[in-house]
Order: structure tokens, then C-alpha cells, then sequence
């Protein structure tokens, strides 16, 4: 345990005399993974990397950080709310949570913080820019923290949901969690339009149309090795960030 670095086992006592220089809010969903990982998985993962990264930004630069509760308010595609207890949370929802965080924080005189997004789901950009608004002064930047690093540089077949690279970093993290016998091959279907798959525009993917078992990706070549490779450099890359936005020009 981290207490001095993670909200979520620390204690007033414990943090009550130290100076923070920045916030890390982990953001994920409510979802299935596949068969084999947990609702949480964007939660989980989210907050151990920030958590790792805080614990680096401390020893490597003195900049102490802390990690918040990971947020479990995702935002889902259609055929996803239909499926057993997952939780599809609106805009403006996800909005009033940020902007009642910051409001406290801001009130404790917080002027940084850092979005680390476990779920591709959620989009910050236009609430940022909201907040930036009404808190010119502080400071939020967001990041997906799966998507920091060239996943094909540390993975044999990385998909985007349950795949090789969550189903590696959660092994890392939570070995106890993963049992890759329950999972499912992560096969899916793109769209038939070639358009939409060129990317020339965008539509929420009806998640019953295109996967059978909630993957896409196959999770079987996940290891734990692998995700220690990528989780370690992912937080490493994290820490640097934070160092910088506590410690130097945001401008030249």
C-alpha cells in the first residue's frame, strides 16, 4: 500500500501535513471484459498505473502526487447497456462529477490534475475546456493511459477491449483476477460500410453486432511479463509528465 500517494487506502492523519503539488483522478467504466476479466477492469488498471506513476514522480523528481478513487461512471456504446449490469453514464453526469471534484478540490487549493482514462468510451475535451471556464487556474490534463505508448511495440496482436495488452497489465496487477481458460476468442466484425471503416466519420459500434463474447481482440497471448514491460514504461511516462506540469513552463 501506497498510503501517502493513494486516496484510496490512505487516511486524513496520513496526509493531513504534506504538500501536494498534483491530482490524479483515474477515470473507467461499469462493463463486461470478455469472459475473463472483471466489470472494473478500466478502474483497476487506470489506478495502478497512476498510482505507480505518482510513486515515480515522488522518488524521481519530488513531486508528490495523489491518486484518487477511480471513477466507475463510464460512457457505453449501444448493445453495451443492454448487457448484464453494465452501467452506461451520460455527459452530463460525467460532467457534474468532474466539476463537483474540481470544485473541491479547488477549494483545498489543488491547481493541477491529471485524467488518467482507463475507458475509450470517455471523452474530456469539451468539459475541460467548460472547467477551464469557470477555474482558469487550474490546471486538467487527460490522458488514456493504454494508449501512451505504441501498443504493437510491446504486444503480439493488441485489439482495443479486453485484449492482450488489458488482459496482460491486469495479470501483472492482479494475477488472482484472470483465469485466460474463461476467456473468450475477442473475435469481431468490422463495419460493412468502407467508408466508416476508413474513418471518413464516426458512429458508436453497436456492441452486439460486432462481438460475441464483449472482446475484440484476442486476450490469449496475454502475459504477465508483458504487461510489466508496458505498465512500467506507461508509468514511467506518466511520471515525467507530472514532473514537468508541477515543475516547468506549460509555454516556451
Amino acid at each position: 500500500m501506497n498510503k501517502e500517494f493513494d486516496l484510496s487506502v490512505s487516511s486524513y492523519g496520513k496526509v493531513r501535513n504534506l504538500e501536494y503539488d498534483l491530482v490524479v483522478l483515474p477515470w473507467g467504466a461499469t462493463e463486461p471484459h470478455n469472459l475473463h476479466l472483471p466489470y472494473l477492469t478500466d478502474c483497476i488498471l487506470s489506478h495502478d498505473v497512476a498510482v505507480d506513476a505518482a510513486v515515480r514522480a515522488w522518488e524521481r523528481h519530488g513531486v508528490r502526487c495523489m491518486v484518487m478513487p477511480a471513477v466507475a461512471m463510464g460512457s457505453q456504446n449501444p448493445g453495451q447497456r443492454e448487457l448484464s449490469f453494465c452501467v452506461h453514464t451520460r455527459y452530463e453526469t460525467q460532467k457534474a462529477i468532474l466539476t463537483d471534484m474540481v470544485a473541491s478540490l479547488y477549494a483545498q487549493g489543488m491547481r493541477r490534475m491529471v485524467i488518467v482514462n482507463g475507458h475509450g468510451g470517455n471523452c474530456f475535451k469539451n468539459m475541460i475546456r467548460d472547467l477551464s471556464v469557470d477555474y482558469p487556474d487550474f490546471l486538467i490534463a487527460v490522458s488514456e493511459w493504454f494508449a501512451v505508448l505504441p501498443a504493437k511495440e510491446y504486444f503480439d496482436a493488441p485489439g482495443d477491449h479486453a485484449d492482450e495488452l488489458e488482459t496482460s497489465v491486469m495479470m501483472h496487477y492482479h494475477p488472482e483476477l484472470v483465469n485466460l481458460d474463461e476467456a473468450g476468442e475477442g473475435s469481431y466484425k468490422p463495419f460493412a460500410a468502407k467508408s466508416l471503416c476508413e474513418k471518413v466519420a464516426w458512429i458508436p459500434r453497436n456492441w452486439q453486432k460486432v462481438t460475441e463474447d464483449t472482446g475484440i481482440g484476442n486476450p490469449k497471448l496475454a502475459t504477465a511479463e508483458k504487461g510489466c514491460r508496458f505498465a512500467t514504461a506507461v508509468a514511467d511516462k506518466y511520471a515525467d509528465l507530472f514532473a514537468e506540469l508541477v515543475q516547468g513552463a506549460i509555454y516556451s
